[in-house]
């Protein structure tokens, strides 16, 4: 069987790489991993079930045994993200569970335990992998990579639009801080800290548009022979 191509996706939180990669594997028919909602799945299901954010045991078998997978609605880059059969879309996105995530996410044996997962979702037409280390960790050997950054004073101006259209109140401050924050933090971790692959593609995102940056990208892939 032909190696499966593998794009990956990476960079920083608001810089837009999640609804990038969620209209290209539309365009392009591939699947999807959205390597980021796995760690706030697994913290969805520790909360669910009760378990103890310090029980690595727990934690590490409930990232194995995730049922998860990625939907996108025709024409649009808004993504349904299933834990089993159920949507559970917006439940990983409270602050509760993204408090969670964080602290899951720096736990070796989870990050191990969703490694293999993770790969798995590489299957035929095609991946796209949006994450903080799809192309330094687990798509090492990925067919293109892309880094998609902002500044922060941009994405915490997205992120304030994100929370509005949803109703609800948000400081700029308070968000810009909080950005510069966890950047620092994931910069920094000793596991998979966030940073570009040496061969991968930078793309700045702040001045452009999501249209323009999916121009961008399919420029590269047609030059790749992937389009």
């Amino acid at each position: 069987m032909n190696e499966v191509p593998v794009i990956t996706i990476d960079g920083p939180s608001g810089s837009g790489k999640g609804t990038v990669s969620s209209l290209l594997a539309q365009q392009l028919g591939w699947h999807l991993l959205d390597s980021g909602a796995l760690y706030r799945l697994t913290a969805l299901a520790a909360l669910k079930a009760q378990a103890d954010l310090d029980d690595i045991a727990a934690l590490s078998a409930l990232a194995k045994d995730l049922d998860v997978s990625f939907r996108t609605c025709d024409g649009s880059s808004q993504r349904q993200i299933f834990l089993g059969e159920e949507d559970v879309s917006l439940q990983i996105r409270t602050e509760e569970v993204s408090l969670s995530a964080s602290k899951v996410a720096a736990i070796t044996e989870v990050r191990d335990s969703l490694f293999a997962r993770q790969q798995a979702f590489a299957q035929m037409p095609g991946l796209v992998a949006d994450g903080r280390d799809m192309g330094t960790v687990v798509f090492p050997h990925a067919t293109m990579k892309f880094y998609i950054t902002a500044s922060a004073e941009a994405r915490a101006q997205r992120r304030l639009k994100q929370l509005q259209a949803q109703g609800i109140d948000a400081n700029i401050q308070r968000i810009f801080e909080d950005i510069v924050a966890r950047d620092k933090r994931d910069s920094e971790r000793a596991i998979s800290p966030l940073l570009p692959a040496t061969d991968a593609i930078i793309i700045d995102t702040t001045p452009l548009s999501i249209e323009e940056v999916i121009v961008e990208i399919k420029m590269h892939l047609k030059h790749k022979g992937l389009l």
